[in-house]
């Protein structure tokens, strides 16, 4: 790998390239799409990952204080709960050997009996409504802890902050494209990973917002690249 932006570098350093800034909250969107902006191949992204992208993935994983997925990405995705890595160690020094997962759902419509629940390092948090079948509510609080933020849908902001005050400031959200849009509209995106995979998709594949509109400014701070991949960090102006 080597980096091809702001200047050339080979073998750059992934958790010094993508450290996060220090003192602050900061939610960062990791994606992965093609040349043409779709962000799955027959309705899962593992078609246009890479070794390069595996690698980044696994660090911005590694560095987070929490990992934010929506329902839909969960379900189709298979997601399971956060392993360890032994490369983590020193990325994780003073946390919990694995950050949790926390799945933003209004309907509570996961299987409860999956691994998503079951032998994780860090209990899952849900993020929830009040709007969310009761029952359902019930059982998630069993095994997971349930934050319920928003009255017939998940309130990102009040959702964000409850992860905040339980000290998970560095999130990590890997999507899907309409909980991206949603964190875009309402302000609560500070960073855009983007990796770019060199083939063309077409159809009908959601981009990687894909819902309400969102105008949010962005500046270019590297780009990285191997075998013809890219792999770019936008982060938001101060001023955004």
């Amino acid at each position: 790998m080597r980096r091809i932006h702001p200047d050339i570098q080979d073998d750059p350093d992934i958790a010094l390239a993508y450290a996060y800034p220090e003192g602050r909250p900061w939610l960062r969107v990791n994606m992965v799409a093609s040349a043409d902006g779709a962000t799955w191949v027959d309705g899962r992204s593992g078609g246009l990952s890479s070794r390069g992208d595996r690698r980044i993935f696994g660090v911005l994983r590694g560095m987070a204080d929490v990992i934010v997925a929506g329902a839909a990405t969960v379900r189709a995705e298979g997601y399971g709960a956060v392993e360890p890595r032994e490369s983590w160690r020193a990325l994780r020094a003073g946390r919990p050997t694995a950050p949790p997962l926390a799945v933003v759902t209004r309907s509570l419509d996961l299987d409860l009996d999956g691994p998503l629940f079951h032998g994780a390092v860090s209990r899952t948090i849900v993020l929830t409504c009040e709007a969310a079948p009761r029952e359902r509510r019930k059982a998630a609080a069993e095994l997971a802890d349930v934050v319920v933020a928003g009255d017939t849908g998940v309130d990102l902001q009040a959702a964000v902050r409850e992860l905040h005050a339980r000290g998970l400031t560095r999130v990590l959200c890997e999507g899907g494209p309409r909980l991206n849009a949603q964190l875009a509209a309402a302000g609560l995106l500070d960073e855009l990973c983007l990796t770019i995979s060199p083939m063309l998709v077409g159809g009908g594949a959601a981009r990687v917002l894909n819902g309400e509109p969102s105008r949010v400014g962005l500046g270019l701070d590297h780009v990285l690249e191997e075998d013809g991949v890219l792999f770019c960090r936008y982060t938001r102006g101060a001023d955004a």
